[in-house]
């Protein structure tokens, strides 16, 4: 892919081998020294475990290789559409926001990555875990990925201190206690995992109610202070509401929010605003379903 590194870099294969470590360790330490796996509990825990596990390597891997979206070449700004309310601007001289190094207009919410060396849609940040822009075709995938790590972190720590407990006196009375330093030292490593991806999750979730991206959050930051400085209000103008801001980013079926290839809402170049002529529900799903055919 021009303009992008290579897709394997040592963060990736970090995460990988953190993720296998973590399978086998659950797997054929953790659940066997609690519950054994000859038993129809450990075989449940064991299934549920490497079903989620399974889920983790195929998100990442498609977090990783997915497009984030990039910026159409041709694409041009109608300033004489009444249909797109806003156009942003640039900070000094109020012109039509224009990308010097890809030498074409940015749509709103778009910036330019200087590690990928274009301008993606809907940028949300650079993340050197998945050596890929989160932009607005994969961050979702992105989202989901993040809630799965999450959640196979709680789920074997749970399983971690349940075969560190039980397997404690065991091994005092057989004087051999190397399976359970292995738990323990997985249990040392999930942690962290645990605790950054249990934030990364609720930070994002956070952004997803407001309609924000990252870079969104620091500039209205900014802008919420200059607005109060001259004693005005700010509002983020892509702002619709709790519902509406899941929907633009999870997509309109509640069934598929945690599918990682349901197609997003929009083409990432015209976003709804808080200026636009307020539609009812059914118009609202229906300018969703126009927009994704």
């Amino acid at each position: 892919m021009a303009g992008r590194p290579g897709y394997v870099t040592l963060p990736i294969i970090s995460v990988l081998a953190a993720i296998g470590y973590v399978y086998y360790t659950t797997v054929f330490l953790a659940i066997p020294a609690w519950l054994g796996l000859a038993t129809a509990a450990g075989v449940a825990n064991a299934a549920a475990y490497t079903a989620l596990a399974l889920a983790c390597v195929a998100t990442y891997g498609l977090a990783i290789t997915r497009d984030p979206g990039r910026v159409p070449p041709a694409f041009v700004p109608d300033v004489e559409d009444a249909q797109t309310p806003i156009h942003e601007i640039k900070r000094k001289g109020g012109d039509l926001r224009y990308c010097q190094k890809c030498s074409h207009y940015k749509p709103p919410r778009a910036h330019h990555c200087r590690v990928c060396k274009r301008c993606i849609l809907r940028m949300d940040h650079h993340c050197i875990w998945i050596n890929n822009c989160v932009g607005h075709e994969n961050y979702k995938i992105f989202l989901v990925f993040v809630l799965y790590v999450a959640t196979a972190s709680l789920y074997s720590m749970i399983l971690i201190i349940g075969a560190a407990v039980h397997s404690a006196p065991k091994d005092e009375q057989s004087g051999s206690d190397s399976p359970r330093s292995s738990i323990i030292i997985c249990g040392v490593i999930l942690c962290p995992i645990l605790l950054s991806t249990s934030i990364l999750l609720g930070w994002h979730v956070y952004l997803i109610l407001h309609n924000k991206t990252t870079i969104e959050y620091h500039e209205g930051v900014r802008a919420m202070w200059l607005a109060e400085k001259a004693g005005n209000l700010y509002h983020h103008p892509y702002d619709l509401g709790f519902y509406h801001n899941t929907v633009s980013v999870l997509g309109p079926n509640i069934l598929c929010w945690l599918c990682p290839v349901s197609r997003n809402t929009g083409n990432g170049i015209r976003f709804r605003t808080s200026y636009d002529i307020p539609l009812s529900t059914s118009a609202f799903k229906k300018e969703e379903h126009l927009s994704m055919s």
